[in-house]
């Protein structure tokens, strides 16, 4: 019954209590509900930037730019680059499946969302797959295959073990709740052992890296210190071989454990010692990492030199631009499991690194948001929101009709007939047909 938009006025107080937090990455997603049915998201996006947030991420299912395309391509190709113009880094794309049994929230018009992207230089994408036991588990490896094959505009995949949120009964909860090591378990049986269980880290394996490059430089690194429950994270490198691909991780090429022991003791040894001396030494460490922990007789040819290049561009700039290298060469993995009332651990909130921001000032961190709604998620947005009432009353009932979408079966004959969508699905198309 109510409708929640803050106004950008809002959205600025959110943006100035998070920058009142202190040693914080600046970095916020605009999520909803679907962000794009806002009509001044790209005002957003520039306001964002104005405050000096640092990344901005679009969290959507990206149907706006499929039917637009469909309609007119150049209206939606413009729409794609005003948004990247304006400031948005990476879009976090909805894909549950490859199948529309598994996905039938999208799945006929990612193909075209992605063309999009391509025609409007919108070059970093994230495949994010709601995983569910028992409705499209058995279709990770292919999500990362996919992913794979368009590795000119995604750089790839976070999967989110559902989060059961709603009235649920026991059996039911058993029948669909699905754990991070489950889903790694599968990934590897999905893709033929090339993805093994022993590829991921948790993802606080990165602050010795963090704190390692902070000695180095002047600004402060994000740590991301949360509970190992949290996530787990890898890179690949994808093989291409005509038209087949293989994956090599990351963990294949790194000493890691090594690496990230040998890290967190200079890191010791160095952080109070005088700056000149850190600077010397720590360069110093760059030797050694690049010659004792990166295993180059495990680094496909194709990549050796451009890799070495890549390393000492990191260490050395410490920037933006310098990880950018690395992500647009490597296919990023990861996974988060969101809490719900069943599995809630107040130590992993208390270690938050993902929150919500609210019109009144508060920054909640995510779980608490989404799980004890009648004090954080309820409460606040029909504080700030216009009851649904209201809101044709202002509006009118054709403002509801006019953003809705639909999907008639001449629309999906016509996306599912196209040389995109063929092309797209091509690597899984097994599995397409079966379905």
């Amino acid at each position: 019954g109510y409708v929640y938009e803050p106004t950008i006025n809002d959205i600025i107080k959110m943006i100035e209590a998070l920058k009142k937090q202190g040693d914080i990455a600046v970095a916020v997603q605009l999520t909803g509900g679907e962000p794009t049915l806002r009509e001044d998201l790209i005002e957003i996006v520039k306001t964002l930037r104005q405050l000096g947030v640092t990344h901005i991420q679009l969290n959507t299912h990206g149907i706006k730019f499929a039917s637009l395309y469909l309609k007119d391509p150049e209206k939606a190709i413009e729409y794609s680059k005003e948004l990247r113009t304006a400031g948005v880094n990476t879009v976090y794309l909805s894909f549950d499946g490859v199948t529309p049994t598994t996905n039938p929230k999208n799945h006929w018009e990612v193909p075209y969302i992605l063309e999009v992207f391509r025609l409007s230089g919108m070059s970093s994408i994230v495949f994010v797959p709601t995983v569910i036991k028992s409705v499209n588990d058995n279709e990770l490896g292919d999500i990362i295959r996919i992913a794979a094959y368009n590795m000119d505009v995604v750089r790839g995949v976070n999967f989110q073990p559902v989060s059961l949120v709603g009235m649920m009964r026991k059996q039911e909860r058993a029948k669909f709740r699905i754990t991070i090591p489950e889903v790694i378990k599968l990934i590897e049986e999905q893709t033929e052992g090339e993805i093994s269980k022993d590829s991921w880290y948790p993802v606080g394996a990165a602050v010795p890296i963090a704190r390692f490059l902070e000695l180095l430089g002047t600004s402060k690194r994000a740590e991301f210190t949360t509970s190992p429950i949290c996530g787990a994270a890898t890179y690949v490198y994808v093989k291409r071989k005509y038209n087949e691909i293989h994956f090599v991780p990351i963990i294949n090429m790194v000493d890691a454990d090594g690496l990230l022991d040998y890290l967190e003791r200079r890191y010791e040894n160095l952080i109070n010692k005088p700056k000149i001396l850190v600077k010397i030494l720590g360069f110093t460490s760059i030797t050694t990492i690049l010659n004792k922990y990166i295993l180059w007789n495990h680094v496909p040819d194709e990549i050796k030199s451009e890799l070495r290049s890549i390393l000492l561009d990191i260490f050395i700039h410490r920037n933006y631009a310098a990880l950018g290298k690395f992500h647009y060469k490597f296919l990023f993995l990861g996974m988060m499991h969101f809490m719900d009332e069943w599995n809630y651990d107040v130590e992993r909130v208390m270690r938050c690194a993902i929150h919500y921001a609210l019109p009144d000032g508060r920054i909640i961190p995510f779980c608490a948001f989404n799980i004890i709604n009648d004090i954080y998620r309820d409460t606040p947005q029909k504080t700030y929101g216009i009851p649904l009432e209201e809101y044709i009353r202002k509006y009118g009932e054709k403002s509801i009709y006019e953003q809705k979408y639909f999907r008639t079966k001449e629309l999906i004959e016509k996306m599912s007939q196209g040389d995109i969508y063929r092309q797209f699905y091509q690597p899984v198309m097994y599995r397409t047909k079966n379905t």
